[in-house]
């Protein structure tokens, strides 16, 4: 897909960050937009700036955790283009908690959004994007999704599951010979409001996350925006967005499983001796 125009691009998390990014670099292109967020006022900022731009752009407040909803979502979206090219399953929350300390219902809560959001979005739209004869799906994961950290198993096991479920998607589109393209992104630090709107341990403020996470957050979301959307041109079945991702993608290539001891140190030190190690 090189040619954006009159395209219908679907955006999940679209209110903020890397699916606002998109939304409105689309809408530079051409595309027509069907946006969702579970955050109604952002998404209506976003679908204003995408107008202005000249779209087409129509907003849905949608939980992507509600199989039902994103159901009836994909029916209304084909109901109001007639047709699906691109879907981009970005949104996502964070969750920063020791597998001792997370609650039963923390979990369920990541899950429900970053990986089963993931799920219902690629099955809900996927019979329309085979329909379309020019389709594109885009999964989001993380680096996270290709290395373990501390605190990040609940985010570590949604992520790895989505890189699994979109490369075997990938190659089911190859065998069956559907004109459908699968990539799968693993975005480095991305400066969004993804630490400051995570559930975290007591005593940990939103400020405190925030600055924490800006530390490790060396790309724009306009940047990683650029940087996925050259990824479906060129059909790319993995997108890595930062210097910061190319680096970890290398972790376990080079080191092996030895890179957990390397990171549980960082960890250590970082945690006694308050050292920046970003």
């Amino acid at each position: 897909m090189r040619d954006f125009t009159d395209k219908v691009a679907v955006i999940t998390g679209a209110g903020s960050g890397i699916g606002r990014a998109l939304a409105v670099a689309l809408a530079g292109r051409g595309a027509r937009l069907a946006l969702s967020d579970v955050d109604a006022v952002r998404l209506a900022d976003t679908v204003a700036t995408c107008e202005k731009l000249g779209a087409k752009a129509v907003g849905h407040e949608l939980d992507v955790a509600d199989r039902t909803a994103l159901l009836a979502h994909a029916d209304a979206v084909v109901t109001e283009f007639g047709q699906v090219n691109l879907v981009v399953n970005n949104a996502g929350v964070a969750l920063m908690a020791t597998v001792e300390e997370m609650s039963w219902e923390d979990l369920d809560w990541l899950m429900g959004v970053n990986f089963w959001g993931v799920v219902h979005g690629t099955k809900a739209f996927l019979p329309h994007l085979i329909a379309s004869g020019e389709g594109h799906l885009v999964n989001v994961s993380s680096v996270f999704g290709l290395i373990g950290v501390p605190t990040q198993s609940a985010y570590n096991a949604a992520k790895f599951a989505v890189r699994g479920f979109t490369e075997a998607l990938r190659e089911e589109m190859l065998i069956a010979g559907h004109p459908v393209g699968v990539s799968c992104v693993h975005p480095g630090g991305i400066d969004t409001n993804i630490a400051r709107s995570a559930r975290k341990p007591a005593g940990m403020d939103d400020e405190e996350a925030a600055r924490s996470f800006r530390r490790i957050a060396r790309t724009s979301p306009e940047d990683a925006a650029k940087t996925i959307i050259r990824g479906i041109e060129r059909n790319s079945p993995r997108i890595l967005i930062g210097l910061d991702a190319r680096a970890i993608d290398l972790l376990p290539r080079v080191l092996g499983s030895a890179y957990q001891r390397l990171i549980a140190t960082g960890s250590r030190l970082t945690k006694r001796y308050g050292v920046d190690l970003g």
